[in-house]
């Protein structure tokens, strides 16, 4: 296993980290929970295999993901370094402290030793953490007590508002995207290293985009990779600023194949990093040509989420991901509320409910045919 110095904790942490959002799961008496029976010897067998990091949240796997990892950690708990979050539901640190103790309470333990203020915004951390008797003095008090060692943030927000985040000094390390085809927080990557952060990178296959058959992806390097997926990981743990990658892991066979990737220094060659990037920048040219995702052509009157469906259109025509895009858009026909969480963004309905009413085309600075684009997406993902 690679270890990497952890911004300026001294702490050394494995490349790679379990990330505990999508354990095996079960119904009992009407619920579904965590089957730990299958995820207690997976997490610690990864532990077994070097893996030092293990993130998890108060709402993952039904809100069993805490309570799962705490007993994943028993006999380990001096050896593997732990991670959750609090949602920030308010100005209150009263309130923001009670949700840190329900997490230590579930988790069996008495310290965290990273823990997160949960997807923040710029604006979130002005105007509900910063504030008085808020969650930033309340967190402050929970590290004087010893009950977290070291405050960290994960962010959702647009990539230009986080160096104001790190510049407040008042995080050790930051939880953020960033993947072959979302490389939009690379430079602050490479920013939160300079000022001594740490950096995980949650997502490293896209959310599960990439972790879907592309031949275009697989031949990014002149050699054989067993997937696209491979691919997508040892482009994420060849960035040095990177110091963790995780992988929510679900069996044995993905965890053993994650841990080879990130055992090897140098998951890519000089050379190697460099053909990635020269090709992925001429796909994305490619992918501008078709939409650029400046998003003038929103609010849709049928609330379409034009450039989300056009990105589908892309990920199957650029990138061979077909099996990912024709489930993603076949999620537009469900009921709200049964869509999967998509960080509250309403991703719409699907292409066939345009009423060609020309607004989008009329704001589109590049002149697309949108309609026209709208009818071909639909016929191609609908399958």
């Amino acid at each position: 296993m690679v270890y990497r110095e952890f911004g300026n904790t001294g702490i050394k942490l494995s490349a790679l980290g379990f990330g505990a959002m999508r354990l095996p799961m079960t119904q009992q008496d009407g619920k579904n929970l965590v089957n730990y029976e299958l995820a207690t010897p997976l997490m610690q067998r990864a532990f077994e295999l070097g893996v030092n990091y293990v993130d998890t949240a108060p709402y993952y796997c039904d809100s069993d993901s805490e309570v799962a990892v705490g007993k994943a950690l028993k006999g380990w708990r001096d050896k593997v370094y732990l991670s959750t979050k609090n949602p920030i539901e308010n100005a209150s640190g009263a309130d923001w402290r009670k949700r840190l103790e329900a997490s230590l309470k579930k988790l069996d333990t008495d310290y965290i030793d990273f823990y997160h203020l949960w997807g923040i915004s710029l604006n979130a951390y002005r105007d509900n953490i910063d504030v008085k008797d808020g969650p930033l003095e309340a967190a402050r008090k929970a590290k004087e007590e010893g009950l977290i060692k070291y405050l960290s943030f994960s962010f959702h927000d647009a990539a230009e508002n986080m160096p104001a985040l790190i510049d407040t000094g008042v995080f050790s390390s930051v939880l953020l995207q960033y993947n072959l085809l979302d490389r939009s927080n690379e430079a602050n990557i490479d920013y939160a290293v300079e000022k001594g952060l740490g950096v995980v990178v949650m997502g490293p296959v896209g959310g599960g985009r990439l972790g879907a058959p592309s031949k275009v992806i697989k031949s990014l390097i002149n050699r054989e990779v067993k997937s696209s997926a491979e691919m997508a990981m040892r482009f994420v743990i060849a960035n040095k600023n990177v110091h963790v990658a995780l992988s929510g892991m679900q069996n044995l066979q993905m965890l053993e194949e994650n841990v080879k990737i990130a055992s090897i220094e140098g998951a890519l060659s000089e050379a190697e990093i460099e053909q990635v990037n020269a090709i992925m920048l001429e796909n994305k040219k490619l992918s501008d040509l078709y939409c650029t995702n400046c998003r003038y052509c929103l609010p849709c009157p049928v609330k379409i989420n034009i450039p989300h469906i056009f990105a589908l259109m892309n990920y199957h025509r650029i990138y061979e991901l077909t099996e990912y895009s024709r489930g993603e858009y076949t999620n537009l026909y469900k009921p709200m509320e049964e869509r999967k969480a998509q960080w509250e963004i309403d991703w719409g309905v699907d292409a066939s409910n345009c009423v060609e009413c020309g607004q989008c085309e009329g704001k589109c600075p590049q002149k697309l045919e949108i309609i026209r684009q709208l009818k071909e997406t639909h016929e191609v993902l609908k399958k």
